[in-house]
């Protein structure tokens, strides 16, 4: 039979272990098999301005859909369900991700920024919509849900009407955690469990917002994210300015050497990451640049090909006004012939008038 401490123990439990639960998950577990598949580098940093353009093709729409305005990209709840969502298609193996963001409003709504491994190694921001003076930090290592004393409430000014940097530095030593420059918490890497729960392997980016105040969670989970989330008061919107990414490692692709999930057993693949020369490629030239980098020969030909298109046009153009010319004569030479026998007519018409010529005779009554 359980003591009184493990049964009062399991719902403090699964308060802090649901809204985990509820929004990571992995395709494909590195300590469970050795087939799954390598992990895209960064291996360079990029700012994603989400006012100036959508977050492109090195991110996927996960859940829900975005909509992008001048306050950057929205994630928003309209309907009971909704959970938009997105996940880059690169990992950091070590390094920084820098967030602008407001968070969403609503009880129970939770606005997040996630940074996250196959083996489910993870770093988190959760911001509750009903709470508008803190914010959650959060880790966990390889799903490692048998402890209750990671999570940290940090104190904050209107996270739901201001926009504000939140920032995670991740090395192999420890995570800092900051807000609006200042550091705000620092995990060494011994004090994870003696490094067992320590965050180490290559991890992407998730951001998004969801309702753990849904009535179909239990109880724990409501009542952690704030209440219950009522739609009808809705729609909830988190608005993400921008995200800085930066990636320590250098390479084309990380992936695990074993299944101990330790850092020292990944491997980096030599090599230029594709997402790095996608981020780095230069912009198409402008009409200007394309002719500043022809060689002296070649503007010389591209000029004689303009000249002699310009004599060509002024030839046609000069054969063509001719044309018109000589077709105009033509209408006018008939124009006028038209106009001389109509004149001849009348001219005859008016002599008749004046001799009589078409009086009616008695007879013809």
């Amino acid at each position: 039979m359980p003591s009184l401490i493990s049964f009062l123990a399991l719902p403090l439990l699964a308060a802090l272990t649901a809204p985990v639960a509820a929004q990571t998950w992995t395709s494909c577990n590195p300590l469970n098999t050795t087939d799954c598949p390598t992990n895209t580098a960064l291996s360079t940093n990029h700012t994603y301005d989400f006012i100036a353009s959508s977050a492109g093709d090195t991110w996927n729409t996960t859940a829900g859909i975005l909509k992008y305005g001048a306050s950057g990209a929205q994630f928003t709840i309209n309907t009971r369900g909704d959970a938009p969502t997105i996940q880059s298609k690169f990992y950091l193996f070590f390094g920084e991700l820098e967030v602008w963001m407001k968070a969403a409003t609503g009880n129970g709504v939770v606005s997040s920024i996630v940074l996250q491994s196959d083996d489910l190694d993870e770093v988190d921001w959760e911001l509750l919509g009903g709470n508008a003076t803190h914010v959650q930090s959060n880790y966990f290592g390889k799903g490692n849900i048998t402890s209750y004393d990671r999570a940290v409430w940090h104190p904050i000014v209107d996270p739901q009407v201001e926009f504000h940097n939140y920032t995670t530095r991740w090395t192999k030593e420890q995570i800092e955690w900051f807000i609006d420059g200042a550091s705000i918490r620092v995990l060494k890497y011994e004090d994870a469990n003696g490094g067992r729960n320590f965050p180490q392997t290559p991890m992407n980016v998730r951001l998004g917002i969801w309702a753990a105040g849904d009535k179909d969670n239990n109880n724990y989970t409501v009542e952690w994210a704030g209440g219950e989330t009522d739609y009808d008061d809705g729609p909830y919107t988190m608005y993400v300015q921008s995200a800085r990414v930066t990636d320590f490692s250098s390479g084309s692709e990380y992936s695990y050497g074993d299944m101990t999930g330790s850092w020292e057993s990944i491997r980096i693949k030599p090599g230029n990451s594709t997402v790095e020369k996608g981020l780095n490629a230069p912009p198409p030239m402008t009409a200007s640049q394309r002719w500043n980098k022809l060689s002296p020969g070649a503007k010389i030909g591209v000029g004689a090909a303009v000249g002699v298109s310009a004599v060509v046009l002024i030839v046609l153009a000069a054969v063509y006004c001719v044309r018109a010319r000589k077709a105009g004569r033509k209408e006018k030479a008939l124009a006028d012939a038209a106009f001389e026998s109509e004149a001849r007519e009348m001219t005859v018409y008016r002599q008749r008038m004046a001799k009589g010529g078409f009086a009616v005779s008695s007879r013809e009554i």
